[in-house]
């Protein structure tokens, strides 16, 4: 059993060994992937694995390895204001993610088989959006989950820019998929021990790309064994914003261009997280055969021209690193919430101050 990358030693270093071995390579999946902790999904007694490139499972909750979750993040070009389509959601991690991306104006939606995994999905968003500063460095698109059988969704569903399938998909059902996307959207899926990016680019016309050899347990088909009728499932309608929502909106975007402003003005650099005192160097390689927990393997990277042009050559090891200049031992202070701050500090009465502030814990 092992992991594409190294294993970190927090969420950093995870993102890190990630970005060397270039399963994250875009600022937007990074800046996604470093705003929420993986740890934070782990129940307590499990979290020392949770910087290792492994998935987990215990009982119905499931989480995919890293490299995989941000190869789909990758693939999915995910862009402000789309519609994401979640199957087989989970624990709410990589929707979660999604939602940083997509911001307020975007859809984002999970169906989850099990009910338990539902509850405990929202015990993490309700985490999330009460404590972390994630949530003020970003405008978030809050996912909202049902319950039911992905291959049972009505089918007078709205279509969606971007769906993503947790669960080894069967060819049969590979239309089914398709037809949940708009033109010009893009599907991401396991279908036939691949890890497959499919666009749609026209009423009948599509593009298919592998991106992974995988192996994930496959979807679970329906049991109508109890009425013999299919139970639809109805994704959540799109809700229009108010307009006090709205305003909520517009006055935290003009903050944060404000602190901007000044972060810049001063030589700072705003609402972004700050610099890390060090960055752990990794080997990049060839992927060779890996096994993940609970029937998820993950075979090899598939080839491509910039692969073969690497010829397998190691990353040039920085032997000054800054740990020579720095203690090891030394850690930066925790990041100062510019937003809530400048906020708190507003000559506005408090029931609005901590309107605006989503009524968040500190």
């Amino acid at each position: 059993m092992g992991g594409a990358v190294s294993a970190g030693e927090d969420n950093d270093e995870l993102i890190d060994n990630l970005k060397e071995a270039q399963y994250i390579r875009t600022e937007l999946v990074e800046q996604a992937f470093r705003a929420i902790d993986r740890a934070d999904y782990y129940l307590e007694e499990f979290k020392d694995n949770a910087y290792k490139d492994l998935a987990w499972k215990h009982g119905n909750i499931h989480l995919s390895a890293p490299c995989i979750y941000s190869e789909v993040m990758e693939a999915l070009d995910l862009q402000p204001g789309l519609s994401f389509l979640n199957l087989g959601s989970g624990t709410g991690y990589l929707s979660s993610m999604v939602g940083l991306i997509l911001g307020p104006f975007g859809v984002n939606h999970g169906v989850e088989l099990h009910s338990d995994v539902i509850e405990y999905a929202k015990q993490k968003l309700d985490f999330f959006i009460k404590t972390s500063d994630s949530f003020d460095r970003f405008e978030f698109c809050e996912p909202s989950f049902v319950t039911g059988n992905c291959l049972e969704i009505s089918p007078d569903c709205t279509q969606y820019d971007r769906v993503y399938c947790g669960a080894g998909v069967q060819k049969e059902h590979e239309d089914y998929m398709k037809n949940l996307l708009k033109v010009g959207g893009i599907l991401v899926m396991p279908l036939e021990e691949k890890l497959t990016k499919i666009t749609r680019t026209g009423p009948s016309a599509w593009e298919t790309k592998k991106i992974l050899a995988v192996s994930f347990a496959p979807l679970i088909q329906p049991n109508h064994a109890d009425s013999g009728k299919s139970r639809l499932v109805h994704l959540p309608p799109v809700a229009v914003r108010s307009l006090q929502d709205l305003a909520r909106i517009a006055i935290r975007g003009t903050i944060k261009r404000i602190i901007h402003e000044e972060s810049v003005g001063r030589g700072g650099n705003g609402l972004k997280n700050p610099p890390r005192f060090k960055r752990r160097r990794v080997r990049r390689r060839r992927m060779e055969t890996i096994v993940f927990l609970d029937k998820e393997v993950f075979a090899s990277r598939i080839s491509s021209p910039a692969d073969d042009n690497n010829n397998g050559e190691d990353v040039d090891e920085d032997r000054q690193e800054e740990e020579e200049t720095k203690p090891s031992e030394l850690k930066p202070d925790p990041p100062v919430n510019f937003l809530r701050e400048k906020v708190l500090s507003l000559p506005l009465p408090d029931p609005l101050k901590y309107y605006l502030l989503y009524y968040r814990e500190k």
